[in-house]
């Protein structure tokens, strides 16, 4: 329970907390966010990494403290960090993925069957696109490059997408923090904004499991 309150308390006060890493290790800072980023996208164990909130916090910060950190440097590395990540993780998925699949932690499955469901979904529905929108999508963001690479997608053409929806995904959210962060009211409600990304962010996925679940209790109609 400690644990788990220590990571709730990172996730929503991301500003607080990577304001003292910039005071702690300035430059470094960089590290910081381009391996929490490349992890996030990157390890399919690891979809918990809070992603939407870091790159706005990120933005945040490179506008409070411009003279440690460079906005135009944070979406560069942080855009890399994205590519990079997305194509680490195809590949783990291509070579590895059904044997990473089945890889029980304390008796349970590490890669979850209803997440992995979710995201056959999403591809099921948008195609390759589905690359790109699952780059504002919590846990299909991790799993989707996965997936991808576990049924041979071809790689040019998720490369393609890759790319795209790194760019929508890093530069919306960390330039909405570096304009939006000097607000006060956005500053000083920044659990709230997190809040507000994360509703946002699993909205097409309540919104699946809605018609899901309106589709499976329709009657069928006999002719």
């Amino acid at each position: 329970m400690e644990f788990f309150n220590q990571i709730l308390d990172v996730f929503f006060h991301l500003d607080t907390h990577l304001g003292h890493i910039i005071e702690q290790y300035g430059a470094w800072t960089y590290a910081v966010l381009f391996l929490i980023i490349f992890i996030e996208t990157g390890v399919v164990f690891m979809p918990f990494l809070p992603g939407d909130s870091l790159l706005f916090a990120a933005g945040m910060m490179a506008a409070k403290y411009p003279d440690s950190l460079n906005i135009w440097l944070i979406v560069a590395l942080l855009l890399l960090a994205a590519i990079l990540g997305d194509s680490c993780n195809y590949l783990i998925g291509r070579r590895f993925g059904t044997k990473i699949q089945h890889i029980r932690l304390f008796g349970k499955r590490m890669i979850k069957p209803e997440h992995l469901a979710h995201t056959h979904g999403f591809y099921e529905k948008y195609g390759a696109s589905t690359i790109v929108i699952a780059r504002f999508v919590p846990i299909v963001r991790t799993l989707a490059p996965f997936v991808g690479g576990v049924a041979a997608m071809n790689y040019r053409v998720f490369f393609k997408f890759n790319i795209v929806g790194a760019i929508l995904w890093v530069v919306s959210l960390a330039f909405a923090g570096y304009f939006l962060g000097s607000i006060p009211l956005v500053r000083d409600n920044f659990e709230k904004v997190v809040l507000g990304i994360v509703a946002l962010s699993v909205l097409p996925i309540f919104w699946q499991l809605v018609k899901a679940k309106f589709r499976s209790s329709r009657p069928e109609v006999i002719v």
